[in-house]
């Protein structure tokens, strides 16, 4: 992996860049020849422009660091000359240091040295040619181990940043992998919910076929018209299957496929609905499961209701996120779902079970001629 090496790589280029060209511009007011700091200037501008611009579209170069390094160090050389071993050839050689450590880690250390070796030849070079203020000279003198030192701290930081690279992928691996296993899961309950069930009552009346065939012809009609019509409920279950599994758009957040399933619906049924939706994200589970019931309630409204105006709200209350779906129909004299099951109505039932999955609750207010309210409730995720 190439990130943590070429950002923190970019980071030294640049900051080295800074430094040596402010050292090299304060030499502006010191020397006689302005010549010489305007190259120093324009080479710095120039190498860094050209290096910057490189790792960032080549980012495998990191890979492959010696050749870069080697052209620094040769630079470096030609600042030094430049420069007279002034304080832009120091920044320069200790930014190099710590590109080195960017690049390689603890493998720079010879380089380490070889950039110490140079900076105290230069350094032994300043002080011969001036007499500087004893406090200069013990400066210049040990200037040279800062190279050391910024290639040691740049090491640290590209291993401290790969680490957290390292596992901030692993635990999107894990999420990911967590993610899978539940949608596994939750396509395999919704198969043996529908599709499967009807398919074993398909396969009841088929094994019935043969024998009902030599005995009773009038009742292997019948079964033959059973089987074909499982077969064409259980293609129709299935179809209905993936058409709610692309109901979803994972790409959208929760709030905006709540007010995308809205819409849709409005569209369709020709009833207005009215969304207010705070942007929160429950769990994938019970994403989807939440999606499901939205879509459930607003097909009773259409079917049963008789309403003009739907309402819809998401909203986020002592840690729970709650779904609220209220229509101004007819609405109905509430019973309990066991009541609810033995008469047939299964919709709420199956919206109960549904809020059930997702860790939540689902609770229905109606009374006749007020309309009919639908809330759940599911707990939020803790990040």
């Amino acid at each position: 992996m190439n990130i943590a090496p070429a950002a923190i790589a970019r980071a030294v280029l640049l900051g080295r860049a800074a430094v040596a060209a402010t050292g090299a511009g304060a030499g502006l007011l010191l020397v006689d020849d302005p010549a010489r700091v305007v190259a120093v200037l324009a080479t710095i501008a120039g190498v860094t422009v050209v290096q910057v611009s490189l790792l960032t579209r080549w980012p495998a170069l990191a890979r492959h660091p010696w050749p870069a390094l080697g052209a620094d160090l040769a630079v470096a050389v030609a600042l030094a000359v430049l420069s007279g071993g002034g304080m832009a050839f120091f920044a320069w050689v200790a930014g190099s240091a710590a590109l080195g450590g960017a690049l390689l880690g603890m493998r720079a250390v010879p380089l380490w040295i070889g950039q110490a070796a140079l900076g105290f030849a230069a350094a032994g070079a300043v002080l011969r040619t001036s007499a500087p203020p004893p406090e200069v000279a013990a400066f210049v003198a040990a200037f040279p181990m800062v190279s050391v030192l910024a290639g040691l701290g740049a090491a640290a930081a590209t291993g401290a940043l790969q680490r957290q690279l390292d596992l901030a992928v692993a635990m999107v691996a894990e999420a990911q992998r967590s993610a899978a296993a539940s949608e596994r899961a939750r396509l395999a309950r919704e198969l043996h919910d529908s599709v499967a069930k009807t398919l074993r009552g398909v396969s009841f009346a088929a094994l019935a076929l043969p024998s009902s065939l030599r005995r009773h012809p009038a009742l292997a009609e019948q079964l033959a018209g059973t089987v074909s019509r499982g077969a064409e409920a259980a293609a129709r279950e299935a179809r209905q299957l993936l058409e709610e599994l692309r109901a979803d758009p994972l790409d959208l957040g929760f709030a905006d496929a709540v007010r995308e399933t809205c819409h849709a619906w409005a569209r369709r049924s020709m009833i207005a609905v009215d969304v207010s939706a705070v942007p929160l994200e429950p769990s994938v589970e019970a994403r989807y499961e939440l999606v499901r019931i939205l879509a459930e309630a607003l097909q009773n409204v259409e079917r049963h209701a008789g309403a003009r105006r739907v309402a819809v709200t998401v909203t986020a209350r002592g840690g729970r996120l709650e779904l609220r779906v209220a229509d101004d129909g007819r609405g109905f004299v509430p019973r309990d779902l066991a009541a609810l099951q033995a008469d047939g109505h299964l919709g709420i039932v199956g919206m109960a079970e549904r809020a059930r999955n997702a860790g939540g609750s689902l609770r229905v207010s109606a009374a006749p001629g007020e309309g009919t309210e639908l809330v759940v409730s599911v707990p939020l995720e803790r990040s």
